[in-house]
């Protein structure tokens, strides 16, 4: 074993440690140390964006797209988002020690079933430094240790980030290994990381298809995760047109390189003549480059042709799919073939489509008349979310303080034996 994989197990170790006594750490205490991040946070921002700005020259160094760049990239106001962030998780309610159920039996015998955290969470992502923020938060309120371990492309930042963090979370008593960063990225080093599952409870991917993969394979760790996200607008032949514009255009181009950006269009087929090339336009006036089957072809002219790779494919930048649909059975077919059980929408007037749309469409989150940008912790009011989960065992969709506790049985008793 070397001095980093000794080093991995190490962390691990403090962080249990750390687990164990934030188990007991009181809701007030615990909103005091949230507050306390967040303003240590603030003070630093000059050297959390000068941390940035070299994380951002080598990033465009080693080729990264503008898209990624984006999501690296930290100003004074995304710092100050994630210092809200802290200071709106602050203020919610504490899931821990809520009680889920009680039975009191004929004998007297209290039990009880009980919300408590999860333990140690390791968090595995790549690129954006907010989910730093953003995942000790959570995880500090509900009582969690948590091993952070990003990307290569934003140590710098996330060193900055969590050295503040710590600052605050010390002050108010926390203990100091309540967050902890991992600080060497090689990939290599994520292997005995997820060795660790006498230690660790739960391993949360965020990124990229290929990383998520790996971790999933390689973790004897539980994992939540999705693997890709992509994500369907479907227009109704009963749709307000000027509605499904402005959502398609806010879903596809707002933040193209996030996992609830908008991937393939469908339209259904009766309004597909007067609405492709109304779309088609106003996307490419946002630099999007359209690709579109057979029959979108030919309704429209200087589009790329769209091949079965992209139905299932994550672009993560200002490139959109388009499919006419014959009716809603088909928009919904393709998406349960192709989505990823991610953020899908259906834009009608249509009551009755929409409910049907929602209620067979296997995905985490579905939307009428709604952007898919808006599957996100921050605007289901969880203040932050530690990921977006696709999977349907413990948590699906955006993860919470709620998605982050597990239960257990208190059971009080007076003198009780069993007969």
């Amino acid at each position: 074993m070397n001095k980093k994989e000794k080093y991995i197990i190490e962390v691990a170790r403090r962080a249990r440690q750390a687990a164990l006594q934030l188990a007991a750490v009181s809701s007030k205490e615990k909103n005091r140390a949230l507050v306390a991040m967040a303003d240590a946070l603030w003070q630093s921002r000059a050297a959390i964006i000068a941390a940035n700005i070299n994380d951002l020259e080598n990033g465009k160094k080693k080729g990264l797209s503008e898209a990624m760049l984006d999501r690296l990239s930290l100003s004074e106001k995304r710092v100050k988002e994630m210092c809200d962030g802290l200071v709106h998780v602050s203020r919610l309610n504490d899931p821990v020690g809520e009680i889920l159920w009680e039975r009191k039996r004929e004998d007297v015998l209290v039990i009880r079933k009980v919300r408590v955290p999860i333990g140690v969470i390791a968090v595995i992502y790549e690129a954006r430094p907010n989910v730093t923020a953003d995942s000790a938060g959570l995880c500090v309120k509900s009582g969690n240790a948590v091993i952070l371990r990003g990307g290569s492309e934003a140590i710098n930042s996330n060193m900055g980030v969590v050295e503040a963090l710590n600052q605050g979370a010390v002050k108010a008593g926390l203990p100091a290994d309540a967050v902890q960063l991992i600080r060497y990225t090689e990939r290599e080093l994520m292997l005995p990381l997820l060795r660790q599952n006498e230690l660790i409870d739960l391993v949360i991917p965020r990124g990229g298809e290929g990383l998520i993969r790996y971790v999933a394979e390689h973790s004897t760790i539980p994992v939540i995760k999705h693997y890709k996200g992509i994500c369907h607008v479907y227009v109704d032949k009963d749709a307000d047109l000027a509605m499904a514009e402005s959502i398609i255009v806010n879903a596809k181009v707002q933040r193209p390189a996030v996992c609830n950006a908008l991937e393939t269009l469908l339209i259904h087929k009766a309004v597909a003549p007067r609405f492709l090339p109304r779309i088609v336009d106003a996307l490419k006036a946002k630099d999007v480059e359209v690709r579109c089957d057979a029959a979108g072809r030919r309704l429209v002219k200087g589009v790329k042709a769209a091949t079965e790779r992209d139905w299932s494919t994550e672009y993560l930048d200002l490139i959109l799919s388009v499919r006419i649909v014959d009716d809603l059975d088909a928009a919904i077919g393709h998406i349960n073939t192709y989505g990823s059980r991610h953020s899908d929408a259906i834009v009608t007037r249509n009551a009755a489509a929409a409910k049907k749309f929602m209620a067979t469409v296997d995905s985490s989150a579905v939307f009428h008349n709604a952007s898919t940008r808006l599957n996100d912790g921050g605007q289901f009011g969880f203040g932050a979310e530690i990921g977006i989960s696709t999977d349907k065992i413990h948590a699906r969709g955006p993860m919470g303080l709620e998605e982050l506790t597990s239960y257990k049985y208190v059971v009080i008793g007076k003198g009780h034996i069993r007969k």
